[in-house]
């Protein structure tokens, strides 16, 4: 016998976060970061490395620190809103409604 297991009506904080930190590591922002000290650590020097054995990996710190709860409650009071309130357009239609918001 088959076990599905039931998908929650909505999408969980768990997948927002890792879709958040995705487009992080991806990000211009971390990329120009990073280039900016030379791969190297900005505190004692240290450059990252693949080199078996020696292997160093250099993060990047955001000094004000990321509120994760907070960025997710504004993802789903922005984008992921409840059903009722959002409606399926063309996108003819959907051009239309968003050149309106715009003037």
């Amino acid at each position: 016998m088959k076990r599905t297991r039931k998908r929650l009506p909505y999408t969980p904080n768990s997948v927002i976060r890792s879709a958040l930190r995705q487009l992080w590591m991806r990000s211009r922002e971390r990329a120009a970061a990073l280039k900016s000290t030379g791969y190297c650590c900005s505190r004692c020097g240290v450059k990252q490395s693949k080199a078996k054995g020696k292997e160093v990996v250099i993060e990047v710190h955001h000094v004000a620190g990321i509120d994760w709860d907070g960025m997710i409650d504004l993802v789903r009071e922005r984008l992921l809103q409840d059903p009722g309130r959002l409606e399926p357009l063309c996108k003819r239609c959907h051009e239309e409604e968003g050149r309106s918001w715009t003037e």
